[in-house]
């Protein structure tokens, strides 16, 4: 087969492919562009999942009218003047291939203005072949309408989604940018609908109003790295409660380019280790800043990825301001929190100077706000259920669930005595036989000298079959075995996670105090008084809450109390 040049029209189009992928793709350049000429204000509109209609109008700097024709050529662009300056790019768009390849497969019409001149310019394409040049009024700006997108390519518009579908990547888009440039007002109307409004006051909690509800806003902590090197982490992290079912809710800008980073996502949710349930993701908005040597954004057609020179510098820069603020904002759970419209912003909000109240009455005012990172004292009132204890704190009432509030207790006790090499253990009066499948064999044959840093004594005694001949203390009289099964089964499994965590974890649990048992009142006072002085008291180890608050200011609502 020979080799032959493609005509230009082929080329457009394979260019389109790359860079229009659906609509919510034209959406996504359009808006960078028009955030690139400084916009405040930035106005969407689309009809029939962006196929049908797509219209950005915006007030920035707008194109200069003998520029708006070469606006549309292959490669042509305002942001760059030299190979040099791809090392230092700032601009959102950069490539040149927006505007020529949304043309190439859509009818197009431009209007804009720059300041200085009387009269706006107009302009039609329809396959990237200019039909139409005029002028028309307009303020300074630009309005850009794409009409029936890929009509003339059917292969690209079978391969559509659902419209409600394609709104959707729609308005995720322009969400996106809304919680990147909380200065900048953005309005979204889907199919005659207003769905999304922001009010361009600079702060981002105001977006997240609008993007993700007050529910969530109110529960969002704000992030900010404390660090004196060139890479700095803004941005909010969502408190333990408001956590989703999915990936879905983590926003990632670098620079303020909207970017998906699966480094950075892995680097917030191990922030968040040990906070969150198995199967829960945590909502966040991040922006990184750091100097364009140090990253590559040239690196994908679409822009929606970028390169790191120093990858690990960021990912634990990340993990830790996360976790850091998470220790030190985080609130305990309250039982439906009424919406208060506030973000926490520093761990030394005001309060009202407290009498702290403890097991065997009062003590002096605390002279500070208590710190997320510890509890109130509490004075034990009762057992509920035989599940969870009452207890009264400053600040109101609060319910702790006895397991998952001693799980933690024993956990931070089995990770200390462990480090340490301090974990007491117990020899069973006859070896006990551990029989095991194939794949359980071969893990368990890698780790059990290991266990025996947590107190099993386990050796091999044939095919697969070993014996158990001590169990850690903690553990003595518990279901020691049902821990080892547990255990057999997170080493034989496929998850990444860190096996000596999960064997403290597994003995926190099978060592802990049940639901539905009976304990008694210096039972209950010794377990609550161990919780304060834990280093996370708010959640057992899976994630899981130890404890709910119910507020005095709730108390009185509910009973109708205004004084």
């Amino acid at each position: 087969m020979s080799i032959k040049v493609l005509d230009p029209q082929t080329v457009s189009r394979i260019a389109a492919g790359e860079v229009v992928e659906r609509p919510a793709s034209v959406v996504k350049e359009l808006v960078e562009n028009s955030l690139d000429a400084g916009a405040s204000q930035i106005a969407v509109e689309v009809k029939g999942g962006g196929a049908a209609l797509i219209r950005v109008t915006d007030n920035g700097s707008g194109i200069i009218a003998d520029e708006v024709e070469l606006a549309f050529g292959r490669h042509a662009t305002s942001k760059l003047k030299s190979a040099d300056d791809l090392d230092s790019i700032l601009s959102l768009g950069f490539r040149g291939e927006a505007l020529p390849s949304i043309a190439s497969v859509a009818e197009v019409d431009i209007i804009t203005c720059v300041a200085d001149e009387k009269i706006g310019t107009h302009l039609s394409l329809s396959g990237g072949v200019v039909t139409e040049r005029g002028t028309r009024g307009r303020s300074p700006g630009t309005t850009i309408t794409v009409r029936n997108l890929f009509r003339k390519i059917p292969a690209r518009l079978r391969f559509l989604k659902a419209i409600s579908t394609e709104n959707s990547h729609i308005a995720n888009v322009v969400s996106q940018y809304a919680l990147s440039y909380p200065e900048v007002k953005f309005s979204l109307v889907i199919d005659g609908r207003q769905t999304l409004r922001t009010p361009g006051s600079g702060k981002l909690a105001d977006s997240l109003i609008e993007v993700y509800g007050v529910a969530v806003a109110e529960n969002m902590l704000e992030l900010e790295s404390e660090t004196d090197s060139p890479l700095k982490i803004t941005g909010m992290v969502g408190a333990p409660s408001v956590s989703r079912a999915g990936r879905g809710y983590l926003s990632f800008f670098v620079n303020r380019r909207w970017i998906n980073s699966r480094l950075l996502a892995k680097a917030v949710e191990e922030g968040y280790h040990g906070l969150l349930m198995t199967g829960k993701h945590p909502i966040a908005v991040l922006n990184i800043e750091l100097p364009t040597t140090e990253v590559d954004v040239n690196v994908h057609p679409t822009k929606n990825e970028v390169k790191f020179r120093s990858e690990q510098l960021v990912f634990s820069s990340i993990r830790r301001a996360v976790r850091q603020t998470l220790a030190e904002l985080a609130p305990v759970p309250e039982i439906d929190s009424p919406a208060k419209g506030t973000v926490f912003s520093s761990p030394a909000r005001s309060q009202p100077n407290l009498m702290a109240v403890s097991d065997v009455g009062y003590r002096e005012p605390a002279s500070l706000p208590t710190p997320a990172t510890s509890l109130p004292v509490l004075r034990i009132l009762g057992q509920l259920d035989s599940s969870y204890i009452i207890a009264e704190g400053p600040e109101g009432l609060y319910l702790i669930d006895q397991h998952a509030a001693h799980e933690r207790v024993l956990f931070e006790e089995i990770t200390l005595k462990k480090s340490q090499n301090e974990i007491e253990v117990q020899g069973l009066l006859e070896p006990v036989t551990l029989e095991v499948s194939p794949r359980q064999e071969e893990a368990l044959s890698l780790r059990y000298k290991d266990l025996g840093q947590f107190g099993f004594n386990i050796e091999p005694f044939g095919d697969r079959t070993f014996l158990v001949r001590a169990v850690p203390v903690l553990l003595n009289g518990k279901d020691w075995m049902g821990c080892l099964r547990e255990l057999l089964n997170f080493l034989s499994g496929e998850s990444g996670g860190d096996w000596a965590e999960e064997v403290s974890k597994s003995m926190a649990c099978h060592s802990a105090v049940r639901a539905g048992q009976v304990l008694t009142d210096e039972e209950m006072r010794k377990l609550v008084r161990s919780l304060e002085q834990a280093d996370n008291p708010r959640s057992c180890p899976h994630g899981r809450p130890t404890m709910i608050h119910l507020s005095l200011g709730q108390l009185k609502r509910e009973f109708g109390r205004t004084g």
